[in-house]
């Protein structure tokens, strides 16, 4: 009796809905599941809200930037800084993918047997543990040109060649396609005028696929930029051993560029909307780099009129230790029991009010603005940013992106939230890392 009166009230639940069709009423497409947006794995919520942006009126102002009251709409932001071990992910991911194409080239019978468990493509991480099968002749020659070839090995010793590891990616210019937006024909279904793209190259636009770039980013560290940035210094060990031992697995990844970092968030987003459409749920935002106002607004905590992020005025707590890390005396790298001469692991002080580690210190961080001294005066204040993809025959002075937060080789003017520096977008230094943001859909999460 049960189930008869369940099945009646389903079919009562059905006629009822096909009736709102029927009535004429717009009601909306039906059947649209619920979207609900989980937390991100080792992501914050920050809330939408305002702040000012610039020097405060204890700072010292000299006169290259004003101050500017700006909102900015709710998102998402990595608790920490990303460590080696979660970019090397990202490494193994490139690595892997290309080992799969060339093994799908030259011996389609395993990609055949690889392909029934459904992840030639998406998933393509491979056993290089395995003793039978890369034991196998076949498998060292079809592998082959991923590796340094003879000439330029040192001792004899066979190792992968981390030059070859590009990673190529796609994204939409829709800066040049709102540009162009008013110059389609809807008669002869085309547009007008020319559009430039990741290269530098000048195409005349034939439909949208013009605003699709294309991008190949070599994504593995220069692990020498610890000899490079610092010439008088005994850095050999970092170099050799910094991004690639288990011992610096949760110390934030440096050696990457502006590029490079770009090419991660979007290699993140693809492995996460991958998941979600393998389930069966809408995608979500895309992962990117900060822009300057969304890093110091969470930056800041929540405060206002402070001048670094834990709220206060001073780079000491109560017990007088530092609590960053910075370089805060002469030379002296080791001035608190925290910190080291260098780098020092992610989360290895306290938060600010937000839940957000090294905001100050440590490594300073990419975020997509381009750098400009009067950038504040063009920025809109509303979700501000200021963008500009650099070709690469464009003069140095356009490559410049801004890096905030100061790193451990600063001295404390540099960790203050306020201030403002830039690097060039195809360089990688020891003390520039990054972290990863991503729009929300309910400005009101936590409400």
């Amino acid at each position: 009796m049960y189930k008869i009166l369940l099945i009646a009230f389903v079919i009562l639940i059905g006629l009822n809905s096909c009736k709102k069709y029927q009535t004429g009423q717009v009601v909306g497409a039906q059947n649209r599941k619920p979207f609900f947006e989980p937390i991100p794995y080792g992501m914050k919520f920050i809330k939408q809200g305002s702040l000012n942006i610039g020097p405060s009126d204890q700072e010292v102002d000299d006169g290259s930037t004003l101050s500017k009251t700006v909102s900015v709409p709710s998102f998402w932001i990595d608790d920490t800084e990303i460590t080696n071990n979660e970019y090397r992910q990202f490494v193994y991911w490139v690595r892997d993918s290309i080992a799969r194409q060339l093994l799908s080239e030259t011996m389609p019978e395993f990609m055949l047997t690889e392909g029934r468990k459904g992840n030639i493509l998406e998933n393509p991480h491979l056993n290089w543990m395995e003793p039978i099968a890369w034991k196998s002749p076949d498998f060292q020659t079809a592998l082959e040109e991923m590796y340094i070839s003879e000439t330029e090995r040192f001792i004899s010793r066979k190792e992968l060649d981390t030059r070859k590891l590009r990673f190529e990616y796609y994204w939409i210019d829709y800066k040049q396609a709102a540009k162009r937006a008013n110059s389609y024909n809807y008669e002869t279904q085309s547009y007008s005028g020319s559009v430039v793209d990741a290269a530098g190259n000048t195409n005349p636009v034939q439909n949208r696929s013009a605003f699709v770039m294309r991008e190949s980013t070599p994504v593995y560290p220069d692990t020498l930029v610890w000899i490079r940035d610092f010439t008088f210094s005994y850095n050999e060990p970092l170099t050799e051993k910094y991004f690639s031992h288990v011992a610096y697995d949760e110390y934030p990844v440096v050696g990457v560029t502006w590029a490079q970092a770009k090419a991660f968030c979007c290699w993140r987003t693809k492995q996460l909307n991958f998941y979600q459409d393998m389930i069966k749920m809408p995608t979500v935002m895309d992962y990117r780099l900060p822009t300057e106002v969304e890093w110091e607004y969470a930056a800041r905590g929540g405060h206002t009129s402070t001048l670094y992020p834990w709220g206060n005025y001073y780079s000491r707590d109560q017990e007088g230790n530092f609590v960053a890390n910075f370089k805060p005396m002469r030379g002296n790298y080791v001035s608190d029991s925290k910190s080291s001469v260098t780098t020092t692991k992610v989360a290895n002080f306290t938060v600010n009010s937000y839940g957000l580690y090294d905001m100050a210190g440590n490594v300073a961080e990419w975020t997509s603005s381009a750098y400009d001294e009067s950038g504040y005066e063009m920025i809109s204040d509303f979700s501000p940013d200021f963008q500009y993809n650099a070709r690469p025959d464009d003069q140095p002075a356009l490559k410049r992106k801004v890096i905030r937060g100061g790193s451990w080789k600063d001295v404390a003017y540099y960790i203050q939230v306020s201030t403002r520096s830039y690097e060039y977008q195809d360089t990688a230094k020891s003390y520039i890392g990054f972290r990863c943001v991503r729009s929300t859909f309910k400005p009101d999460y936590w409400e």
